[in-house]
């Protein structure tokens, strides 16, 4: 083991026993820090954009929560899973607790941006407040911390308590729930470096919600645009009201279920800001049809990606808005290809779709959970032509 990896064990086991500790200044780590141009500067979203290159989410780990039953009404507030801490949340949908080396070994790949998916209801009290557990938001901080150490860009959203609030309430009630929130979460990290990025909202905008007999029923187009439409105005007006550097940081808004065809309509809609070019838009899946009716690494794949991107760059990059591809495919099973596939290996259609979307000023985040396209106990890709791809690109993207 080299001897930075063994500093970081040690930073890594030295943070882990401080969990808990919420009431420590959230931002004191890093005056050191303060001379990092890309930490102390605000750059525009498409300058931060170059800068971010291809990022991995930490998939199921911040965001997992006990989903039992969850479709139904009758899940009326958030079970307490374990001990009810945050590592009980964090490791219990199959990850290990994250810590320095992991984070360590995700740059050491190749990797520029860290997305991190936080369910900010776990350890929630049901009390109608929407206050965030400050040991839960503590622990956010931590990995969040791990990232900044590195040099990283580093993207927290709020993810799946979307869609249990859009569930169940109205329109306005969601714009005050989330205002609410979002003023938490940027309150709390007001003063972070500007490589720390806020994300909305995940999949869910414009997503179903239970009628008054308790059925989840899809919102018609119109109420779904407007839903999507004004909570990321609620969002982006939310976080700017906070101060520090979230007054011109790097935000970015949610897609109507980040799906490229609704998203790139007249009806959606992007929040007008206080601040200048400091927007970006998610979306997810550039290839997503494909991959599921089997069609990978055919010519309607190809036609199909470069639609997609020719939709986006038409909606969005023309106008110097960038594109977050903040969920994109890492591994292409074999029983996905096309009978007539063209590109016929998992890491072929990996680099063939991120050579696509850098090209173009995309942001491409692979979705990954543990041990899966990276090892978070070997602390590297597992594959190794996967590798070789993620370090090919991540050089092409630094000249």
């Amino acid at each position: 083991m080299s001897l930075r990896k063994i500093i970081a064990s040690v930073i890594a086991m030295s943070m882990l026993f401080s969990v808990g500790c919420g009431s420590k200044d959230p931002s004191s780590d890093f005056s050191e820090k303060k001379d990092s141009v890309a930490a102390s500067t605000s750059l525009s979203a498409s300058d931060t954009a170059k800068k971010m290159g291809v990022g991995l989410n930490l998939g199921n780990t911040m965001e997992a929560y006990d989903a039992t039953n969850c479709e139904k009404i009758s899940y009326e507030w958030i079970p307490t899973v374990g001990s009810n801490t945050p590592q009980d949340y964090e490791t219990s949908w199959g990850a290990v607790v994250t810590t320095q080396e992991v984070i360590d070994g995700i740059k050491e790949s190749g990797f520029n941006t860290v997305r991190i998916p936080v369910f900010w209801g776990n350890m929630m009290e049901n009390d109608g407040k929407w206050k965030i557990n400050p040991d839960y938001i503590a622990r956010v901080k931590e990995i969040v911390d791990y990232c900044v150490n590195d040099d990283l860009y580093v993207v927290i959203n709020i993810h799946h308590f979307d869609e249990f609030i859009i569930r169940r309430h109205t329109e306005a009630e969601c714009a005050e729930i989330f205002t609410n929130l979002w003023t938490q979460i940027a309150d709390y990290f007001k003063d972070y470096p500007y490589t720390v990025v806020f994300e909305g909202f995940n999949e869910y905008l414009g997503g179903n919600q239970f009628d008054d007999s308790g059925e989840l029923k899809e919102l018609s187009k119109s109420s779904g645009y407007s839903i999507t439409n004004t909570l990321n105005q609620a969002f982006v007006d939310s976080v700017r009201k906070t101060g520090g550097n979230n007054g011109d940081r790097v935000l970015i808004v949610s897609g109507y279920w980040t799906n490229i065809d609704l998203t790139t309509t007249d009806s959606f809609k992007i929040p007008t800001d206080t601040a200048q070019d400091r927007l970006m838009v998610s979306v997810h899946y550039v290839d997503n049809a494909m991959y599921w009716t089997n069609k990978i690494g055919g010519s309607d794949w190809k036609d199909y990606i470069d639609d997609q991107i020719t939709k986006l760059n038409n909606a969005f990059t023309s106008k110097h808005i960038p594109v977050f591809l903040g969920e994109t495919t890492s591994i292409y099973p074999d029983s996905n290809f096309d009978t007539n596939a063209e590109i016929t290996s998992s890491s072929e259609c990996l680099e063939y779709v991120l050579n696509k979307l850098t090209e173009n000023g995309f942001v491409p985040v692979l979705w990954d959970t543990n041990d899966n396209f990276y090892s978070r106990t070997e602390y590297k890709i597992k594959n190794e032509t996967d590798e070789n791809v993620i370090k090919s690109i991540a050089e092409k993207l630094e000249k």
